[in-house]
């Protein structure tokens, strides 16, 4: 293990990263957004690429997911035919490379985008082929990069199985999972049980949105039903941990100075216990209020309380556009608000790299890559002795 301290003038976007919490229909460039919208005739808050972004911003900051959620009427209006698609899919791939990583999940709902006459398997063919021209030509390029799509089935409409059954069609065509999203509140992976049934009996992984805006029954749900492999976000399984203190006040309530001990309840041991991955995205959680029972503000965020009581932490942006963020700014603000070191973020990387929806073989190459770039990071001398071994040979399921 390396041990290398935090230089405030590091740039961020030089580390090898993993994504696996990013949203196709949240990572729209502002420009983009304006030219899609004029050829699709959809009217903007504005039309000026700065001010949108400002604006999207704004309207996601508001600490409530359902208000968040709205921000992508505009996004999803534009994304409607093959082209589009197509276009945001390698600008996607662009700028994920751009920030450094180079293994991601883009996760997204093809039922959202059939407005104009798509087939469910028309929009995840032209995502397929925007993500594999980009792919190829920027790995060429010398900075490789390899992308899965995870098909998103919406919590609050009834298409769960035809999802599910889409996204086994394109398994071995540059889908690696399935996942459920959108108002978590009232929508329980339960809903969509005959879903997660087909896609355990073929198994297929999932990773289920939950612990975001509903607590640990949420996350129980996505458990049990869902046979979550990951959680999204699933931050609010902190709820299930209880921290000890030094002493009782009169009425018997802890108080004193923080033990460094815990207690985890049932859901959290099993989740830290088996090691199933949280994919965290620390702004977001900010914004939509996930994280507002903790405090305010990024220091009050359990994400340290996780990483420290030993469950499979990983970092996500989940909407870059909506957040104004990337992985290289969520790094940045964890180590200005934790203390951590670069030693922290290989952790956290690799934790990214070994819970990816890849082959064995694959994460393992995926694994000594991150490694030895982090190793580089102590002898400059051995960037030029750096290959990255190609992902992009898939098994046949």
């Amino acid at each position: 293990m390396i041990h290398i301290a935090y230089d405030p003038s590091f740039d961020f976007r030089a580390l090898p990263k993993v994504s696996l919490h990013d949203h196709l229909d949240g990572g729209l460039r502002p420009q983009t957004i304006i030219e899609l919208a004029a050829e699709a005739g959809h009217a903007l808050p504005s039309t000026n690429a700065e001010e949108l972004g400002a604006w999207f911003r704004a309207s996601a900051d508001s600490g409530s997911l359902d208000r968040y959620l709205e921000t992508f009427d505009h996004t999803i209006a534009v994304m409607q035919t093959k082209d589009a698609l197509k276009r945001v899919a390698i600008e996607f791939v662009e700028d994920l490379v751009a920030d450094g990583v180079v293994y991601g999940e883009v996760r997204w709902a093809p039922e959202q985008h059939q407005r104009e006459g798509l087939s469910l398997d028309d929009a995840v063919e032209a995502v397929q082929a925007g993500i594999e021209e980009a792919s190829t030509r920027l790995t060429e390029a010398g900075t490789p990069i390899q992308v899965g799509q995870i098909l998103t089935a919406m919590r609050h409409a009834d298409r769960g199985v035809e999802i599910a059954e889409l996204a086994l069609r394109h398994r071995s065509r540059g889908v690696v999972g399935f996942d459920i999203a959108g108002a978590e509140e009232g929508f329980p992976p339960s809903r969509m049980k005959k879903a997660f049934d087909l896609l355990a009996e073929n198994f297929f992984p999932a990773t289920v949105h939950a612990g975001e805006a509903a607590g640990l029954e949420s996350i129980r749900d996505a458990l049990i039903t869902g046979r979550a492999q990951r959680l999204g976000h699933g931050v609010r399984i902190a709820e299930d941990i209880e921290i000890q203190y030094g002493g009782l006040d009169d009425d018997g309530e802890e108080v004193g100075e923080d033990t460094g001990l815990v207690n985890l309840g049932p859901v959290a041991n099993w989740v830290r216990d088996r090691g199933i991955a949280l994919e965290i995205c620390p702004s977001s959680n900010l914004q939509t209020g996930a994280t507002a029972a903790f405090g305010e503000g990024i220091e009050s965020h359990p994400v340290d309380l996780l990483i420290q009581t030993g469950f499979n932490v990983t970092i996500s942006p989940d909407n870059r556009l909506m957040s104004g963020t990337t992985i290289s700014d969520e790094f940045e603000l964890l180590v200005e608000a934790f203390d951590y070191d670069l030693e922290d973020l290989m952790d956290l990387t690799l934790n990214a790299a070994e819970a990816a929806f890849l082959p064995l073989e694959e994460r393992e190459a995926l694994v000594d890559f991150i490694n030895e770039a982090y190793d580089a990071l102590n002898d400059e001398d051995d960037d030029d002795d750096l290959e990255y071994e190609d992902l992009d040979d898939e098994d046949e399921d």
